[in-house]
C-alpha cells in the first residue's frame, strides 16, 4: 500500500512540475509578416536579381529588395530596385492588361517601358518636409512610356491628349491598375504626375485602393 501511495505521489508531483513548466514557457508567438513578401521571386519573372535588404536612419530603405531590368520580356530604360511585392504586381500588370492593351490597339506588344524612377530616398512629390513616399521603400515605380515592337512609342503625357489609340490604351491601363495596386496617379491627378503614371502598393485605412 505504501508503495502504492509513494509512486502515486510521485506521479503527481511529476504531473505538476510539467504543468507548472508549459505554464512558466512563454507561449512562441507569430512573427509579423515582412515587407514586400511575394509569392514568385522576380528572377522567374525576367531578368533580375536579388539584392541585400538595407535602411537607412531617415527611414529609407527595402525589405526583400530586388534590381529589375525586365518582366515577362519587356526590358526597362533603367533598372529598377523594388521590393518582391511590388515587381509581382508590376509583372502582373504588364502581362495581363499592358500587352492585351497594346495588341488590341495597336496590333504589337510593348518591348520596353521607360522607367524614371523605382527606389528613391525622397518625401512625396520631392518635398523638403512631410511623409516618405512609397519610393523610399521600394514600393513604388513611374512609367512614363510605352515602346511597341515596331518602334511605336506612346508617352503618358502626350499620348493622353492625342489620337484616340493612345488615349483608349493609356486609360485602359490606368484603370486595371487600380486595385492590383493600391495608389495609381497620372495625368490630372496634380502637376507632379502629369507626365507618368506613379503606382505603388501603400496600404490605405480603407483597404481600398486611391486612384486619380
Amino acid at each position: 500500500m505504501r508503495k502504492y501511495v509513494s509512486g502515486l505521489g510521485l506521479s503527481v508531483m511529476v504531473l505538476a512540475l510539467v504543468a507548472c513548466s508549459s505554464r512558466d514557457k512563454p507561449e512562441r508567438q507569430s512573427q509579423p509578416r515582412s515587407e514586400g513578401l511575394c509569392s514568385v521571386p522576380p528572377d522567374r519573372l525576367g531578368d533580375a536579381e536579388k539584392i541585400s535588404d538595407f535602411g537607412s536612419e531617415n527611414g529609407c530603405g527595402v525589405r526583400n529588395a530586388w534590381r529589375v531590368s525586365s518582366l515577362h520580356g519587356v526590358t526597362f530604360s533603367q533598372p529598377l530596385v523594388m521590393n518582391c511585392a511590388t515587381a509581382n504586381t508590376f509583372a502582373e500588370w504588364i502581362r495581363t492588361s499592358v500587352q492585351p492593351a497594346a495588341d488590341d490597339r495597336f496590333g504589337e506588344k510593348v518591348v520596353k517601358l521607360n522607367t524614371p524612377a523605382g527606389y528613391a530616398c525622397r518625401r512625396r512629390n520631392s518635398a523638403k518636409r512631410g511623409k516618405l513616399s512609397e519610393h523610399a521603400h521600394g514600393n513604388a515605380v513611374d512609367v512614363s512610356g510605352f515602346t511597341m515592337a515596331d518602334g511605336t512609342y506612346v508617352s503618358v503625357e502626350q499620348g493622353w491628349f492625342a489620337g484616340r489609340r493612345e488615349r483608349k490604351f493609356l486609360a485602359a491601363i490606368r484603370q486595371d491598375a487600380c486595385g492590383p495596386f493600391k495608389t495609381v496617379l497620372g495625368p490630372g491627378a496634380d502637376r507632379h504626375h502629369d507626365d507618368h503614371f506613379h503606382l505603388d502598393l501603400q496600404k490605405h485605412r480603407s483597404g481600398g485602393a486611391y486612384c486619380r
